[in-house]
């Protein structure tokens, strides 16, 4: 907030990457309306969202709940300085997004075997094989591309993750042109000492600017997760508004790190996002009316409190 200074040796602004009208809305067992979908994402933009993962463009009988990712794309009002992304696995997927016009699309793929395989139904090495059909493609079109590693403090199969697999993944994500690797704690099982050797690990390799985390609070730990994040550099970070969703082929994945705590988080640690917190818990009432459940964002369900001194 303007008046505040951050504390020493954490960054001053951070980037937001709204994953609710994805990630979030994919777990949802009912079938959310397309015009529900495109209201959510309006009212997130109103709140100063400025990049924001529309949907997923994958077959609809794995997910059900992103069949009308074309549709939404159509209906939204697009706004000057907001990227809108989607999901994309293969090549078909990318066909779908450029006659979509989307703005950047993401990849994604699982530290662990087993979650890769019940997730897209191929090994990480088909994975990888298939990506060469769609990141040099979509780069080619003009796309910025993203890239995810998923269970990387942990897999609901496997149990711990080598994290050195992931940052093998992540080079190759980077290096066939990847802007960005989003580490992820997909079943929400990180630990602060965790997440420090894990970011360790990677920023001994990988400039700290092309690393995001997606951190799930299932377990409450999101938001210590976050600090370290901070105080090792890394200025972006996933996020699902009322904490929206979760990972339908990864049990016990429910609960991302609530979008409204993170920022006000970040507000009260005098760190800038841009983003307008009560505009943000209204958007955050939008979803829950949406799914028709009450949702388990902290600061959704206990409301804003000033942060003025």
């Amino acid at each position: 907030m303007k008046g505040m200074v951050s504390a020493p040796n954490l960054p001053t602004e951070v980037s937001v990457y709204e994953v609710a009208p994805r990630d979030g809305l994919q777990n949802e067992s009912a079938q959310v309306a397309t015009h529900a979908k495109v209201r959510l994402i309006e009212a997130l933009v109103d709140a100063g969202i400025t990049r924001i993962e529309v949907g997923s463009f994958v077959a609809s009988k794995w997910v059900p709940q992103m069949a009308d990712a074309d549709e939404v794309f159509r209906m939204i009002e697009r706004r000057p300085g907001v990227t809108y992304s989607g999901l994309c696995p293969n090549a078909r997927g990318l066909h779908r997004a450029l006659e979509a016009d989307v703005d950047e699309i993401a990849v994604f793929v699982s530290a662990s075997e087993t979650h890769n395989q019940k997730n897209v139904n191929k090994t990480i090495a088909e994975t990888l094989s298939v990506f060469e059909a769609v990141i040099g493609p979509a780069v080619a079109q003009g796309l910025r591309v993203r890239g995810y590693v998923s269970t990387m403090w942990g897999c609901p199969y496997e149990g711990d993750v080598d994290p050195k697999r992931g940052l093998e993944l992540a080079r190759r994500l980077l290096g066939e042109g990847c802007y960005q690797v989003s580490l992820g704690d997909t079943i929400g099982v990180g630990t602060p000492l965790q997440t420090h050797r894990i970011l360790e690990l990677f920023l001994s390799e990988v400039p700290v600017e092309q690393i995001a985390l997606h951190l799930h609070d299932t377990r409450g730990t999101a938001l210590a997760n976050v600090l370290v994040g901070l105080q090792m550099g890394v200025t972006t970070f996933d996020s699902s508004v009322a904490g929206l969703g979760g990972c339908p082929f990864a049990p016990g994945a429910a609960g991302n790190l609530a979008t409204e705590d993170l920022v006000y988080t970040l507000q009260g640690m005098g760190i800038e996002t841009g983003i307008d917190l009560d505009r943000l818990w209204q958007a955050g009432q939008v979803a829950e009316a949406i799914v028709g459940r009450e949702l388990p964002g902290k600061v959704h369900r206990a409301g804003v409190r000033s942060l003025a001194k």
